[in-house]
């Protein structure tokens, strides 16, 4: 049975399917979009940018982020079945799916995450995925935008009503017709990574200014 699950899951069918839900439930939303204008006026002169969020908080960003299209923006996915799922949705959200992880082809994804970023001058990062752990940024988030020349953006979401899965990340899904913020951090410009300590001091102040945004148990609202 779960062979079967497998199969069905990889069909494209399937990968319709959940586009078109995702797109119907997100559509319910009250989406309120905090302090985009700096950053896409950056963008507009030439900037190249990073958007990055954690794990935790990319879902309802979907609905707002597909208004990006027109700027063939890239997105790094991993190569794992849940990946597979998420890279078509990406793709039919008018993303460009980079397949890899820091586990799995992450040198090549990456490289090719360069490129497109360099020729478009748009992509984004989950900054702790495919698996965590939460709260940590990973080193690639840093590496694409020092190579890249580009500012790094942190984006955060957030709900005044929403279910908080039992996962890794404590997965944030707004409940039907919740109002969702979604509010973008200032432009982040890195230093020139000249030594592995400069580079980890990078990583580190880039954890400290996303950390306060991490959804956690303790910071939940009483109607979650």
């Amino acid at each position: 049975m779960s062979f079967l699950f497998r199969k069905i899951f990889k069909t494209r069918a399937f990968h319709a399917f959940i586009y078109r839900f995702i797109r119907i439930y997100s559509s319910t939303f009250r989406m309120r979009i905090e302090n985009e204008q700096k950053w896409m006026e950056h963008f507009a002169q030439g900037g190249r940018v990073v958007l990055c969020t954690w794990h935790q908080q990319f879902f309802p960003a979907i609905r707002h982020f597909q208004t990006y299209r027109r700027f063939k923006p890239s997105l790094m996915i991993s190569k794992s079945t849940d990946g597979e799922i998420i890279a078509d949705v990406a793709e039919r959200s008018g993303w460009h799916a980079v397949r890899g992880s820091s586990s799995r082809d992450g040198k090549t994804a990456l490289k090719e995450m360069i490129r497109r970023l360099r020729q478009f001058g748009m992509a984004a990062h989950i900054v702790d995925g495919p698996k965590g752990p939460a709260g940590i940024v990973k080193a690639g988030v840093i590496q694409l935008a020092d190579i890249a020349d580009a500012v790094i953006v942190p984006f955060y979401t957030s709900a005044d009503r929403a279910w908080y899965f039992n996962s890794w990340d404590t997965f944030l899904l707004p409940k039907p017709f919740a109002t969702v913020v979604l509010s973008f951090g200032e432009m982040i410009n890195l230093d020139t990574t000249a030594s592995p300590d400069t580079f980890e001091r990078q990583r580190l102040a880039l954890e400290r200014i996303m950390l306060p945004e991490l959804r956690t148990k303790s910071t939940r609202s009483s109607s979650d």
